[in-house]
Protein backbone atom coordinates (compact mmCIF):
# COMPACT_ATOMS: atom_id res chain seq x y z
CA UNK A 1 0.00 0.00 0.00
CA UNK A 2 1.85 3.74 -1.12
CA UNK A 3 0.78 6.61 1.00
CA UNK A 4 1.46 9.92 -0.29
CA UNK A 5 2.88 12.58 2.20
CA UNK A 6 3.24 15.48 -0.02
CA UNK A 7 2.97 16.20 -3.44
CA UNK A 8 2.43 19.39 -5.87
CA UNK A 9 -0.34 21.00 -6.14
CA UNK A 10 -0.29 22.36 -9.48
CA UNK A 11 3.08 21.95 -12.11
CA UNK A 12 6.13 19.36 -10.80
CA UNK A 13 9.30 20.54 -10.31
CA UNK A 14 10.71 19.24 -13.39
CA UNK A 15 8.38 20.58 -15.34
CA UNK A 16 8.92 24.14 -13.64
CA UNK A 17 12.32 23.91 -14.31
CA UNK A 18 11.98 23.18 -17.70
CA UNK A 19 9.72 26.01 -18.30
CA UNK A 20 11.62 28.52 -16.93
CA UNK A 21 14.95 27.67 -18.95
CA UNK A 22 12.60 27.87 -21.93
CA UNK A 23 11.18 30.94 -20.78
CA UNK A 24 14.80 32.25 -20.83
CA UNK A 25 15.83 30.80 -23.86
CA UNK A 26 18.08 27.77 -22.34
CA UNK A 27 15.94 25.34 -24.15
CA UNK A 28 14.66 21.76 -22.82
CA UNK A 29 16.17 20.00 -21.07
CA UNK A 30 16.09 22.89 -19.08
CA UNK A 31 17.43 21.79 -15.29
CA UNK A 32 21.15 20.50 -16.85
CA UNK A 33 21.23 24.03 -17.84
CA UNK A 34 20.51 25.81 -14.98
CA UNK A 35 22.62 23.45 -13.11
CA UNK A 36 25.48 24.05 -15.23
CA UNK A 37 24.83 28.21 -15.10
CA UNK A 38 25.09 27.81 -11.21
CA UNK A 39 28.22 25.51 -11.68
CA UNK A 40 29.87 27.69 -13.35
CA UNK A 41 29.20 30.84 -12.00
CA UNK A 42 31.01 33.38 -9.87
CA UNK A 43 29.94 35.77 -6.72
CA UNK A 44 26.17 34.29 -6.97
CA UNK A 45 23.35 36.55 -4.45
CA UNK A 46 20.62 34.64 -3.04
CA UNK A 47 17.35 36.33 -4.36
CA UNK A 48 14.19 35.54 -2.15
CA UNK A 49 11.99 33.79 -3.86
CA UNK A 50 8.20 32.82 -2.66
CA UNK A 51 8.61 29.85 -0.56
CA UNK A 52 5.26 27.92 -0.84
CA UNK A 53 4.15 25.12 1.01
CA UNK A 54 0.83 24.34 2.64
CA UNK A 55 1.43 21.46 5.30
CA UNK A 56 3.53 19.12 3.09
CA UNK A 57 2.46 19.76 -0.56
CA UNK A 58 4.41 22.38 -2.49
CA UNK A 59 3.27 25.24 -5.33
CA UNK A 60 5.76 26.06 -8.16
CA UNK A 61 3.04 28.55 -10.04
CA UNK A 62 3.71 31.64 -7.83
CA UNK A 63 7.65 31.48 -8.05
CA UNK A 64 7.24 30.48 -11.66
CA UNK A 65 5.92 33.76 -12.55
CA UNK A 66 7.79 35.74 -9.84
CA UNK A 67 10.92 34.51 -11.70
CA UNK A 68 9.69 35.12 -14.89
CA UNK A 69 8.95 38.50 -13.43
CA UNK A 70 12.06 39.27 -12.37
CA UNK A 71 13.97 38.21 -15.64
CA UNK A 72 11.91 40.10 -17.59
CA UNK A 73 12.47 42.99 -15.86
CA UNK A 74 16.40 43.09 -16.75
CA UNK A 75 17.17 43.65 -13.09
CA UNK A 76 18.46 40.31 -11.99
CA UNK A 77 21.43 38.12 -13.44
CA UNK A 78 20.03 34.87 -14.89
CA UNK A 79 22.78 33.24 -12.48
CA UNK A 80 21.14 34.76 -9.64
CA UNK A 81 17.82 33.64 -10.55
CA UNK A 82 18.83 30.41 -11.15
CA UNK A 83 21.17 29.80 -8.08
CA UNK A 84 17.93 31.09 -5.79
CA UNK A 85 16.11 28.89 -7.87
CA UNK A 86 17.56 25.55 -7.08
CA UNK A 87 18.13 27.20 -3.35
CA UNK A 88 14.51 27.82 -2.93
CA UNK A 89 12.89 24.80 -4.86
CA UNK A 90 15.22 22.30 -3.49
CA UNK A 91 14.85 23.50 0.20
CA UNK A 92 11.08 22.67 -0.23
CA UNK A 93 11.64 18.98 -1.50
CA UNK A 94 13.94 18.76 1.28
CA UNK A 95 11.38 19.90 3.55
CA UNK A 96 8.66 17.73 2.83
CA UNK A 97 11.17 14.91 2.70
CA UNK A 98 12.70 15.37 6.28
CA UNK A 99 8.88 15.88 7.42
CA UNK A 100 7.98 12.62 5.55
CA UNK A 101 11.02 10.93 7.61
CA UNK A 102 9.80 12.43 10.84
CA UNK A 103 6.28 11.15 10.50
CA UNK A 104 6.88 7.62 9.32
CA UNK A 105 9.69 6.84 11.40
CA UNK A 106 11.40 5.64 8.29
CA UNK A 107 15.44 5.95 7.97
CA UNK A 108 16.05 5.41 4.96
CA UNK A 109 15.75 8.68 2.46
CA UNK A 110 15.52 7.74 -1.69
CA UNK A 111 15.52 10.60 -4.81
CA UNK A 112 14.08 9.43 -7.76
CA UNK A 113 13.00 10.85 -11.35
CA UNK A 114 15.17 13.56 -13.87
CA UNK A 115 15.67 16.10 -11.37
CA UNK A 116 17.57 13.67 -8.52
CA UNK A 117 20.66 14.36 -11.08
CA UNK A 118 20.82 17.34 -9.58
CA UNK A 119 24.16 17.59 -7.77
CA UNK A 120 22.85 19.96 -5.68
CA UNK A 121 19.64 18.71 -4.75
CA UNK A 122 21.95 15.46 -4.17
CA UNK A 123 24.06 17.10 -1.63
CA UNK A 124 20.93 18.89 0.40
CA UNK A 125 19.03 15.54 0.68
CA UNK A 126 22.51 14.32 2.10
CA UNK A 127 23.03 16.56 4.29
CA UNK A 128 19.56 16.51 5.87
CA UNK A 129 19.79 12.32 6.17
CA UNK A 130 23.50 12.89 8.18
CA UNK A 131 22.03 15.19 10.28
CA UNK A 132 19.09 12.35 11.21
CA UNK A 133 21.15 9.76 11.09
CA UNK A 134 18.97 8.17 8.22
CA UNK A 135 20.72 6.16 5.19
CA UNK A 136 20.75 8.51 1.65
CA UNK A 137 20.53 6.53 -1.66
CA UNK A 138 20.60 8.12 -5.50
CA UNK A 139 20.46 5.94 -8.16
CA UNK A 140 23.19 6.75 -10.76
CA UNK A 141 22.03 9.56 -13.91
CA UNK A 142 21.38 6.89 -16.47
CA UNK A 143 18.53 5.23 -14.19
CA UNK A 144 16.50 8.86 -13.08
CA UNK A 145 16.75 10.67 -16.39
CA UNK A 146 13.75 8.03 -18.16
CA UNK A 147 11.17 6.11 -16.76
CA UNK A 148 11.97 3.10 -19.23
CA UNK A 149 14.17 1.95 -16.75
CA UNK A 150 11.66 1.73 -13.54
CA UNK A 151 9.09 0.44 -16.15
CA UNK A 152 11.53 -2.41 -17.22
CA UNK A 153 11.84 -3.36 -13.39
CA UNK A 154 8.18 -3.34 -12.56
CA UNK A 155 8.20 -5.80 -16.20
CA UNK A 156 10.45 -8.11 -14.24
CA UNK A 157 8.75 -8.00 -10.99
CA UNK A 158 5.49 -9.01 -12.18
CA UNK A 159 6.91 -11.46 -14.38
CA UNK A 160 8.99 -13.23 -11.73
CA UNK A 161 5.63 -13.34 -9.32
CA UNK A 162 3.74 -15.13 -12.03
CA UNK A 163 1.27 -12.32 -14.09
CA UNK A 164 2.52 -12.36 -17.42
CA UNK A 165 -0.12 -11.28 -20.33
CA UNK A 166 0.34 -12.21 -23.62
CA UNK A 167 -0.84 -9.48 -26.48
CA UNK A 168 -2.56 -13.08 -27.99
CA UNK A 169 -5.29 -13.49 -25.09
CA UNK A 170 -8.15 -11.92 -24.37
CA UNK A 171 -6.38 -10.44 -20.94
CA UNK A 172 -4.55 -8.00 -23.15
CA UNK A 173 -7.92 -6.35 -24.30
CA UNK A 174 -8.64 -5.97 -20.58
CA UNK A 175 -5.50 -3.55 -19.73
CA UNK A 176 -7.03 -0.76 -18.60
CA UNK A 177 -4.13 2.29 -18.86
CA UNK A 178 -4.88 4.65 -16.43
CA UNK A 179 -2.47 7.60 -16.77
CA UNK A 180 -3.87 9.75 -14.28
CA UNK A 181 -4.35 7.27 -11.55
CA UNK A 182 -2.74 8.58 -8.09
CA UNK A 183 -0.09 6.32 -6.40
CA UNK A 184 -2.14 6.09 -3.26
CA UNK A 185 -4.94 4.59 -5.59
CA UNK A 186 -2.92 1.39 -6.54
CA UNK A 187 -3.31 -2.09 -5.03
CA UNK A 188 0.11 -3.70 -4.73
CA UNK A 189 0.43 -7.04 -6.36
CA UNK A 190 2.73 -8.61 -4.44
CA UNK A 191 3.64 -8.41 -0.69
Amino acid sequence: MYRVFGETLDIGVGNFIDTFARQVGLGFPGGPKIAKIVEDAKNLHYIELPYSMKGMDVSFSGLQTKLNQMYNSNKYKLEDLSYSLQETVFAMLIEASERALAHTGKKELVLGGGVACNKRLQEMAKIMCKERGCKFFVPENSLLADNGAMIAYLGEIMYKSGIKISPKTKEFGKIDIQPRQRTDDVEPFYD
